[in-house]
């Protein structure tokens, strides 16, 4: 196994469902705005970190700005200014709380410009490039980008081009559905291939789906490519959890064990929708047991 870094989980279902914070459009930002909601952000990142320190591990700081580009900050009455600055005190922020611990890594997150699950409007790789450098312009004091929830290659590759203006290394993190495929219907394998033909980022991730939805996919050369998992926390399909009305907690055990058994190579590894520290805990336990 490579050398294994932590990082956090479902930040705006924690934030939803367990902390009763109001997230309009799933937006975890909108709390950098005020000291109470900064923090918030501190009291949700601490027992990651902790976990982190107690087995050894190093750490991924994931900055909490899935929403925070263009076309979500102009929903949510956003300035470009007011954006801007906001990315770059989520990278303050990582810094703040990485200070004093080893091995720990920021990253600029990067989420979709369209629905994480359907999105209705599919950019180009050029304009995926265009549309995302605004947002990675401003998270370039970050030691890399990573791109979460990634329906597509066209915007994958636009992403990992607007990191590399920047000087940043890349990571891609693909979604899929229940059948292991992108919400586009291509599989993983076509999609990393085409994003490696056009922008190869440093590596890929999966996330926003359980093990059940991908683990059988996992054959051939280019799993070799794919070094993170960041998975749900339940066994529900995208749709199903679209219409759900409380959170699905899953097992964290179960979920642990799924992630020793991935054959994959895994250099970092979380949680996503439904997930807290327990689960994150509970992979810890199962991938670095010491």
């Amino acid at each position: 196994m490579r050398d294994l870094y932590l990082t956090d989980g479902g930040i705006e279902t924690v934030l939803i469902f367990e902390e009763g914070l109001d997230l309009p459009l799933f937006a975890a930002f909108t709390l950098l705005d005020d000291e109470a909601g900064t923090e918030a952000l501190r009291r949700y990142y601490a027992p990651y970190l902790a976990l982190a320190a107690t087995h050894g591990l190093g750490f991924v700081a994931e900055t909490p700005t899935w929403r925070a580009s263009p076309r979500w900050a102009r929903e949510l009455g956003y300035s470009d200014a007011e954006l801007s600055a906001l990315n770059r005190r989520a990278v303050e922020l990582m810094r703040e709380l990485a200070a004093g611990q080893e091995r720990v890594v920021v990253s600029g997150c990067v989420g979709p410009s369209d629905d994480g699950y359907r999105p209705s409007a599919l950019l180009s790789a050029d304009e995926a490039e265009s549309y995302h450098a605004v947002q990675v312009a401003s998270l370039a004091d970050a030691d890399r980008i990573t791109a979460i929830t990634m329906t597509y290659a066209e915007e994958a590759i636009g992403v990992s081009r607007a990191a590399a203006r920047v000087g940043l290394p890349c990571v891609i993190s693909f979604t899929v559905e229940t059948d292991g495929r992108l919400p586009s219907g291509q599989s993983l394998a076509e999609a990393i291939a085409q994003v490696d033909a056009a922008a190869a980022p440093a590596f890929y991730m999966i996330n926003c789906a359980h093990p059940t939805h991908f683990e059988s996919v996992l054959t051939g050369e280019w799993v070799t490519r794919v070094r993170g998992v960041r998975a749900n926390a339940s066994v529900l399909s995208h749709a199903e959890l679209d219409e759900a009305t409380e959170l699905d907690a899953g097992d964290p055990a179960d979920l642990g064990a799924r992630y020793a058994a991935l054959p994959l190579d895994l250099s970092v590894v979380g949680g996503c929708c439904g997930t807290d520290h327990r689960h994150v805990a509970a992979i810890a336990r199962a991938l670095a047991p010491s």
